[in-house]
């Protein structure tokens, strides 16, 4: 009763983000970079560093809190596959700034001074100086974009919340958001057109529709840059199957009797990417998705068995150079990544005007 009489007239741990601004990052020793003619583009929900640890939230274990041992462990696996495909720009969700259950490491700024990216932009999704449940504690996870040139400037697009949670709940829940940021190239790139990059991570559990109003607003964020004549690249974790995927529910890793944590059927979510797919170029051609749907599946709750569906999507309105996009499965992809997070990075080349 405290806590309700405290969140009705205020906010006491500073969950409140509608009016935040995104926070710039930049690497501990910057390198320069060449003016580009494509940009590798790399996406990657990493799990808060968490790797294939058997969290609560996955229903296979108990765990909430990691040492700063493991933290780091798993960020040095992050960090070489992030090295291995030398991404021009880098997606991430899931990204821990400042969270107990990380041990309160910077996980944005670790990568940025453990790869060849420069410059980085991050938005929070999930604040709070102390959640009550689970242990959780302090808590700030977000998405960024990592870049070798600098951010000039960023936007966080505040999505809608969900509306199937009771008020505490939902006081102490997500945030989420579409981040935007506009590279600073060098002088002549991309025909002098503006490049922008723009991230989501949507809804994954809940039943009011939340998941549709964040990817419509994940489309719109595009649309309106689109429209202004930008170059746009676009992606994150959708939280949605594509079009025409053969298997839609009864997941084999979809174990969770808590009704919270439960998202494993996809049926009346068919069409909702649709529109993205027929306005925008994939990374990886529809039809080649439809043909052979499981080479690019990207995510698994459980790390002992294997990829099972795709959530993971790269958009843009320019050109995929011919036979870039690659979901990075283990299979003949250079370095492990099952062992990394409960989702596959995938990557694609962008040709530039």
């Amino acid at each position: 009763m405290l806590l309700l009489v405290l969140l009705a007239s205020c906010d006491p741990f500073h969950t409140e983000l509608e009016q935040s601004t995104p926070r710039l990052y930049e690497a501990a020793e910057p390198t320069a970079a060449e003016p580009p003619t494509s940009l590798v583009v790399m996406d990657w929900n990493v799990k808060f560093g968490g790797a294939r640890i058997d969290f609560f939230f996955d229903c296979f274990g108990e765990r909430v809190l990691m040492t700063r041992d493991e933290v780091v462990t798993n960020l040095e696996g992050l960090a070489a596959k992030i090295r291995e495909v030398n991404p021009d720009v880098l997606l991430l969700q899931e990204v821990d700034v400042n969270s107990k259950r990380s041990a309160f490491l910077d996980q944005l700024q670790w990568l940025l001074d453990h790869t060849e990216l420069n410059h980085a932009v991050y938005a929070s999704h999930w604040q709070a100086d102390f959640i009550p449940s689970d242990g959780l504690g302090a808590m700030d996870n977000g998405s960024a974009i990592l870049s070798r040139w600098p951010i000039a400037e960023a936007e966080r697009h505040a999505l809608p919340l969900r509306t199937d949670q009771s008020s505490l709940t939902r006081y102490f829940y997500l945030r989420r958001n579409v981040l935007s940021a506009r590279l600073e190239l060098p002088a002549g790139s991309a025909a002098g057109r503006d490049v922008w990059v723009v991230n989501v991570h949507t809804d994954a559990y809940g039943e009011d529709g939340t998941k549709l109003r964040h990817i419509d607003g994940f489309s719109d964020v595009m649309n309106a840059l689109d429209d202004a004549g930008a170059v746009v690249i676009g992606g994150g974790d959708l939280n949605a199957l594509p079009p025409g995927a053969e298997q839609q529910h009864d997941f084999p890793d979809s174990v969770c009797e808590d009704e919270e944590f439960i998202a494993d059927d996809y049926r009346p979510e068919a069409d909702w990417l649709d529109p993205l797919f027929a306005r925008y170029a994939h990374f990886v051609p529809l039809a080649d998705i439809q043909a052979d749907n499981a080479r690019h599946f990207t995510h698994t709750v459980d790390g002992r068995g294997y990829w099972n569906r795709q959530l993971d999507y790269l958009f843009t309105n320019q050109t995929w150079r011919a036979g870039s996009g690659v979901v990075h499965q283990d299979r003949a992809t250079g370095l492990p990544t099952m062992p990394l997070s409960d989702h596959a990075p995938i990557v694609g080349e962008v040709v530039l005007p």
